[in-house]
């Protein structure tokens, strides 16, 4: 009788996909994996999920709805902006005082001259022939004061014996000195005529180099009521100057022997320095906006900067070093009422309501109330915003001393907490803070977001105009 081995049972063990796509290999075999077991697998794991959702939520939450930054360690360096052309410390116009036609130009652009040197020369043939006409003229006066003397010597005995009367001599007489005044006459108008001979030949006025050249050969100056310029000389370039426009409201701020650093287009990322000699008295209006004119001065030895550049300029008007900064978003920022009243502390009638998307940029109709309310008493509070926020030429925050903001973070417990700061200096995107319980390294509020999401920021400002207070803003965690 044989005996057969039992066949294999499905409910108990199955070939792996492996086994069954390669022939001729010895079937490996797995244990069973029924329905029921990977259900039990699946809720577990939704199990140790949603734990883990609620622990991770349990520990940020005291941070959702706010994004921050970090109170650092720096230098501040305050700023007045101002733009102005680089020109030559001393320019000479070389112009003609006689017309005529340009016959010879014998200089041209960035030549370097030196004074006395030939430039140019006029067409010389009418002045030429002045000074022969004048020539003549004092010739004719000269012959006529001969007849004249000739005439005074003849007619002097025959007065003195009484053959002729007073009044005829008085008539000789009388010739003779206008004989006499002509031929001088005749001699101014022939120096005259020489000179205007010798103004054909152009030469240079001073030691420099020639930066313009306005005619060519074969054009013709007239100078019957001005002197043309022909030519515009530089004296030293290594010495240049830049005459910044300032505004008004920043003129204040501009000293003497202040420095000054500013960068032109033609080299991008390098900044230069200079000094401001002086602050004209002189104001221009220009579209009803009023400014005054600073002259800096500046070395140029390496001949890097030309005339006629446009140079930015930055005015130094103050700094500060090792101080602790914020960016201008954490002193613009304001909470609404409603996390005020969450965090227990006293809401005023000037608090903003719910409406959190209003503080993601700069104004919202915020106002410094809720800020100034836990205020310590006897303080004065200053407007969170108009603490920090930049007026467009002026850095941020700028004020003729220190003023009082305040800075918001997030206590222990989750809740809002108010920092009273002074504030200090600004360079436009980071502010000087001082304050009790201020430290590097504090994480203080720049804005709120809403559903998990950045909030809005306000429309982009004119830079003409100033900004107003109000809510946090900026780059998120940056500076305003």
């Amino acid at each position: 009788m044989s005996t057969r081995p039992p066949a294999p049972v499905e409910e108990t063990w199955a070939h792996t996909a492996s086994d069954v796509a390669t022939p001729g290999v010895e079937p490996k075999w797995a244990f069973p994996v029924s329905r029921k077991t990977l259900l039990i697998a699946a809720v577990a794991l939704a199990a140790v999920a949603v734990v883990f959702w609620y622990v991770r939520r349990s520990r940020t939450s005291a941070d959702a709805g706010y994004r921050f930054a970090t109170v650092e360690a720096g230098s501040i360096r305050q700023t007045v902006s101002a733009t102005g052309a680089l020109s030559a410390v001393k320019t000479v116009q070389v112009g003609t005082q006689v017309s005529g036609q340009v016959a010879a130009i014998l200089a041209d652009f960035n030549d370097r001259v030196t004074k006395g040197e030939l430039l140019a020369r006029i067409d010389p043939t009418l002045q030429e022939q002045a000074v022969r006409d004048a020539q003549a003229q004092l010739e004719k006066a000269q012959a006529q004061l001969v007849q004249a003397q000739q005439e005074y010597t003849r007619n002097q005995p025959l007065y003195n014996q009484r053959f002729i009367s007073a009044t005829e001599f008085g008539t000789v007489q009388v010739n003779l000195s206008v004989a006499q005044a002509g031929v001088k006459s005749a001699q101014v108008a022939l120096d005259k005529a020489r000179q205007n001979l010798s103004y054909t030949n152009i030469f240079a006025p001073i030691n420099g180099v020639i930066i313009e050249r306005d005619v060519d050969v074969g054009q013709t100056v007239a100078a019957s009521l001005s002197a043309p310029q022909l030519f515009l000389i530089a004296q030293d370039l290594s010495q240049m100057q830049i005459l910044a426009a300032v505004d008004e409201s920043d003129i204040s701020s501009i000293k003497d022997g202040q420095q000054v650093r500013f960068t032109v287009q033609s080299y991008p990322g390098v900044t230069f320095n200079g000094v401001v000699q002086q602050v004209r008295l002189q104001s221009k209006l220009t579209d009803n906006v009023v400014s005054y004119t600073a002259v800096v001065t500046l070395s140029n030895a390496d001949a890097k900067l030309l005339p006629g550049m446009t140079a930015t300029v930055e005015f130094i008007t103050g700094s500060a070093m090792n101080v602790l900064t914020v960016p201008n978003a954490a002193l613009r920022f304001n909470p609404t009422s409603e996390e005020l009243a969450a965090s227990g502390l006293p809401v005023t009638t000037g608090a903003t309501d719910s409406t959190r998307g209003a503080r993601g940029g700069a104004g919202g109709g915020q106002t410094a109330a809720a800020g100034a309310s836990a205020a310590p008493a006897g303080a004065t509070a200053a407007p969170a915003g108009a603490a920090a926020t930049p007026r467009p030429r002026r850095a941020a925050g700028a004020s003729a001393g220190a003023s009082v903001g305040s800075l918001w973070t997030l206590a222990a417990n989750g809740k809002l907490a108010r920092i009273p700061v002074r504030v200090g200096l600004s360079d436009g995107q980071r502010t000087q803070v001082s304050g009790t319980g201020l430290a590097q390294g504090t994480k203080v509020i720049v804005g709120s977001t809403v559903a998990g999401t950045v909030a809005p920021t306000a429309p982009s400002a004119n830079p003409l105009t100033p900004q107003r207070g109000g809510g946090g803003g900026g780059r998120p965690g940056g500076g305003g």
